[in-house]
């Protein structure tokens, strides 16, 4: 037997002190884990109206009864990742539910006008409740607390990073689609009689709206089988070697459609450019006017005008 004078290792007795106080000790996101499961209902109310006392609240945007139910779902969802594994990397498939989430509701707001700080806050207003229970459940142990405030924060700096990247995706896909249609708005291809249209331009000419421009005519010859297509530049300010490129590239495509293209608006200015550039127009039909285009155009297409517009 060991002698009472002397003290028996930890060891003889089959553990350390320091495994024996480590066992005492919750592990980095347990508490977070209890708090989210136990607390859920008072959090999403603190949540709620940490959000609804933010200087980044639109109520004039979202109806209150949507704001709860969207917080109350990513909630739910967070509680429910927190369980199924680590909070340190929410690429993983049990954070998949919470990510496709944030980035329906970052979409949503895009779409709705909310600013990129107002949609983060949805996220970022979380933290606040949370470090609140947080401190309750640690008590004087600061180390303990710091590690799980630390873990909490780089989680939903994550979670509102990927808010933030998830709502500029959507803005420049918004943004992407008005310029686009801004595009063909600006680009008309309207039919001026029997075989013939008009295609009048606007602005500057890009390699992205001469695409646009060549949809739209070849679109519009194939539906009205046209065999003459007048490109009017008369508000194309200038004409360098990359709009003349794209004009003939346009022309070139509508013959391989089956008709043939005059070019009009042709003014003095764009004249000595096109010559002093060098740019060969000589198998195109060239006309100062709209209107001498057109008269072009009913001679080739032998058109007959009604009695009230031939007088």
């Amino acid at each position: 037997m060991p002698s009472f004078g002397h003290p028996v290792p930890y060891r003889a007795l089959g553990y350390h002190k320091d495994t024996q106080e480590s066992r005492s000790m919750p592990t980095a996101g347990q508490t977070l884990r209890k708090v989210l499961a136990q607390s859920q209902k008072e959090l999403l109310a603190d949540w709620i109206q940490a959000q609804q006392s933010a200087t980044t609240l639109r109520i004039d945007l979202m109806k209150d009864g949507e704001l709860r139910e969207q917080s109350r779902e990513f909630l739910s969802l967070i509680q429910g990742a927190s369980e199924a594994g680590s909070l340190e990397q929410i690429e993983g498939s049990h954070w998949a539910p919470a990510r496709e989430f944030l980035a329906r509701v970052s979409r949503s707001r895009a779409q709705h006008g909310f600013s990129p700080a107002q949609t983060a806050t949805f996220v970022f207003s979380l933290k606040q409740p949370l470090f609140t229970r947080l401190r309750a459940e640690f008590g004087q142990d600061a180390q303990g607390l710091a590690e799980e405030v630390w873990l909490t924060t780089e989680l939903f700096d994550r979670l509102g990073l990927l808010t933030t990247e998830s709502y500029v995706k959507s803005r420049e896909e918004i943004i992407q689609r008005q310029q686009r249609e801004m595009m063909e708005l600006s680009t008309p291809v309207v039919q001026l009689w029997d075989n013939i249209l008009a295609l009048p331009l606007i602005g500057t000419l890009d390699s992205e709206r001469t695409q646009v421009v060549m949809e739209s005519l070849l679109q519009k010859i194939v539906e009205t089988g046209a065999s003459i297509a007048i490109i009017d530049i008369t508000g194309v300010p200038t004409v360098d070697t990359l709009v003349a490129q794209h004009l003939l590239k346009t022309v070139a495509a509508a013959r391989l459609m089956g008709a043939d293209c005059i070019i009009s608006g042709i003014r003095p200015q764009i004249a000595q450019t096109i010559v002093h550039l060098g740019v060969n127009l000589s198998e195109v039909t060239t006309k100062a006017s709209l209107a001498d285009a057109f008269a072009v155009a009913l001679k080739r297409t032998q058109a007959k005008l009604p009695q009230q517009f031939a007088t």
